[in-house]
């Protein structure tokens, strides 16, 4: 999940779906409600212990947010490394993720309605729209890297749409990246403060979507995910001369990247 959340047009949120972690880590994010503070004003220090273990699974969260860590510090440089010196190949290979997770997401409906189909255009459209847009031009104090991993977040946790890409737009993306190249704690620690915030919110609303209408949410999400495709698609052709020498590696490395997500899904769903 860290992986993808890094880079961005590839979301975190596709590799916990594909893991066939995604259910528990929704659910687990939307029970905690900080119950287990309460105590802590009486004194009652077990109180306030056995809150704690209910609410937060301590089994689950520990080794995902130590794994999602270690891939954010480890890949910053090598991610920053490819998309400025081998932009077309970069984005071909997550032009061929993006599109391995939309058909993934597409075998999960348990049929096609009208209904899906509306609302997988609409994801479509609206993401097409939303990716035209020019980046923004923010500055980089901390009450806007706050707000920036508020929002950012909402996306990692979304099949398809990507918190990367949102950071992008916001102005924040490559200087978040370079923030994890210097270890600068104060504005690392203000951005996840403020992801923490924005993730316990917009779980509660993707945990009630996905139980009571799970079949357009995905609907949705897998029109996200194809609107995206924009952003690596012209991200390539700015990159190469449009011609077949030019594009044929790009077109290989797009495959490579296709056929590494439909082996990965087959690989989680046989240890299931």
């Amino acid at each position: 999940m860290g992986s993808a959340d890094i880079v961005p047009g590839v979301s975190g949120g596709t590799i916990a779906l594909i893991t066939g972690i995604y259910g528990h880590l929704i659910e687990a994010i939307s029970k905690i409600k900080f119950g287990f503070v309460k105590p802590l004003f009486k004194g009652d220090i077990r109180g306030f212990i056995d809150g704690l273990f209910d609410e937060i699974e301590f089994r689950f969260f520990i080794p995902l947010v130590l794994g999602i860590g270690v891939a954010f510090l480890t890949l910053a440089k090598v991610v920053t490394f490819c998309m400025e010196v081998y932009p077309a190949w970069t984005y071909s290979f997550f032009l061929g993720l993006i599109i391995a997770s939309a058909v993934i997401l597409f075998k999960k409906l348990d049929k096609i309605s009208l209904k899906t189909v509306l609302f997988a255009v609409i994801g479509l459209i609206l993401t097409y729209v939303f990716v035209s847009l020019n980046p923004i031009a923010a500055n980089h104090s901390l009450p806007i890297l706050f707000i920036s991993g508020m929002i950012a977040i909402c996306a990692m946790i979304l099949p398809g749409i990507s918190g990367s890409f949102l950071l992008l737009l916001l102005g924040q993306y490559k200087y978040m990246l370079n923030a994890l190249h210097t270890l600068n704690f104060v504005e690392i620690i203000v951005f996840v403060v403020g992801a923490l915030i924005g993730i316990l919110g917009f779980s509660k609303i993707l945990n009630y979507l996905l139980k009571n209408h799970e079949e357009i949410t995905m609907a949705f999400l897998i029109g996200v995910m194809l609107g995206s495709l924009k952003v690596p698609g012209v991200e390539i052709i700015n990159s190469v001369s449009v011609n077949f020498a030019g594009l044929f590696p790009c077109v290989l490395v797009a495959v490579v990247g296709f056929a590494l997500i439909i082996i990965l899904e087959t690989r989680f769903d046989y240890m299931e």
